[in-house]
C-alpha cells in the first residue's frame, strides 16, 4: 500500500510552496500518495504589505495568538508522515502557521505521527522552530526532521531585499544593485536532495537517523552570529509584544517598535557582536558548540 503523506503549509509569496513541491517530488516519484494543502487565513493578509498592517501583526504573532483560517479539508484520517511548512514572522511562527498547529483537523491527524518541519526564512528561524517544536510536542506528534532554508546574503542586505519584496510584492533586484530576495532558486531546487533522504526513511518506516543525514546534507546550518542575535532579540520582541498588546493606542507604539528594529539591526547589533567576539565568545566555545548541536537536532 502506498505511503500517505500530508504536506500542509501557509505561504503569501508562494516561495514555501515551491520548496514543498521540490521536497515532495521524490516522494511522489517513489509512489507515495502526497496530499499538499495550502491553507489560507479567513481574511487574507495583504500582499504587498503596508507598513501599519505589517507591524500590526507583531504582538499576536510573538504572543502566539491563533487567528482564523478559511475552511479546509484533509482527505485522510491518518498519515504515515506529515510535512509542516511555516514561516517566521518577528522571530515566531507566522499567525497562520500557528493557527494550523492549533486547528482541530491538524491536531486529529498529527498525534503519534512522524512530522518533518520545513521553513523558508530570511535567516532567523531558531525561535520560531523552538515554538513550533513545543506545540508539536504538546500535540503528541513525533518530530523526526527539520529543514531550514534561508537567504544566505549578509543580514543587513537580506533585511533590505526582503522588505522590498514584502512591500512591492515583486521578487526582483532592488535598484538593480541588491541581489534577489529570499531563498535562492538553486537552494529551492536542491531541496529535492532532502526529499530523497526523506523518501528512503519513509519507505523503511524508520526515522532514527533522518535528522543526522539531513544535517550532513546541509538542510540545517547554524551560524553563530545569527544565533546570538536571535537569542537576544527573541526576549526583547516578547517585551515589546506584551507592552503593545496592552495599549489602547497601539499605532504609536508600533511605530516606536519599527524604529527600534532599524536601530537594533544597523547600529546596536554590530556593536553587540563586536563586544561579544572580544570579551565573551572566546571563553564559551564549549557552551556554544553544545547549543549548536541542540539546535541542529529535533529533540
Amino acid at each position: 500500500m502506498a505511503k500517505k503523506v500530508l504536506a500542509i503549509y501557509y505561504s503569501q509569496s508562494g516561495q514555501l510552496g515551491e520548496i514543498i513541491d521540490n521536497l515532495t517530488q521524490p516522494l511522489i516519484a517513489s509512489g507515495a500518495s502526497v496530499e499538499i494543502v495550502r491553507v489560507q487565513p479567513a481574511i487574507p493578509y495583504p500582499f504587498p504589505w503596508k507598513g501599519p498592517s505589517f507591524f500590526g501583526v507583531m504582538p499576536d504573532c510573538v504572543l502566539a495568538v491563533p487567528g482564523e483560517l478559511a475552511p479546509f479539508q484533509l482527505k485522510e484520517s491518518s498519515y504515515d508522515l506529515i510535512i509542516f511548512g511555516y514561516q517566521a514572522w518577528f522571530l515566531s511562527a507566522s499567525i497562520p502557521a500557528n493557527t494550523i498547529l492549533h486547528h482541530p483537523a491538524f491536531r486529529a491527524v498529527v498525534k503519534n505521527t512522524p512530522v518533518i518541519t520545513i521553513t523558508g526564512a530570511r535567516n532567523m528561524w531558531i525561535n520560531a522552530f523552538e515554538k513550533v517544536k513545543k506545540v508539536l510536542q504538546g500535540a503528541d506528534a513525533k518530530l523526526v526532521g527539520n529543514i531550514a532554508l534561508v537567504d544566505k546574503h549578509p543580514n543587513p542586505v537580506s533585511f533590505v531585499t526582503i522588505f522590498q519584496w514584502m512591500f512591492k510584492a515583486k521578487k526582483e533586484r532592488y535598484l538593480n544593485i541588491f541581489p534577489l530576495p529570499g531563498v535562492s532558486d538553486t537552494d529551492i531546487k536542491n531541496t529535492k536532495e532532502f526529499g530523497t533522504i526523506v523518501e528512503s526513511h519513509l519507505n523503511k518506516g524508520n526515522w532514527d537517523s533522518l535528522q543526522e543525514e539531513l544535517v550532513i546534507a546541509k538542510a540545517v546550518v547554524i551560524k553563530y552570529r545569527l544565533m546570538y542575535i536571535e537569542s537576544k532579540a527573541g526576549h526583547i520582541f516578547k517585551i515589546w509584544a506584551n507592552i503593545i498588546s496592552k495599549k489602547k493606542n497601539k499605532a504609536r507604539w508600533l511605530v516606536a517598535f519599527k524604529y527600534y528594529l532599524l536601530i537594533a539591526l544597523f547600529i546596536a547589533a554590530p556593536i553587540i557582536l563586536t563586544v561579544d567576539a572580544i570579551f565573551f565568545k572566546p571563553f564559551l566555545s564549549r557552551k556554544i558548540k553544545a547549543r549548536k548541536q541542540y539546535l541542529l537536532g529535533v529533540n
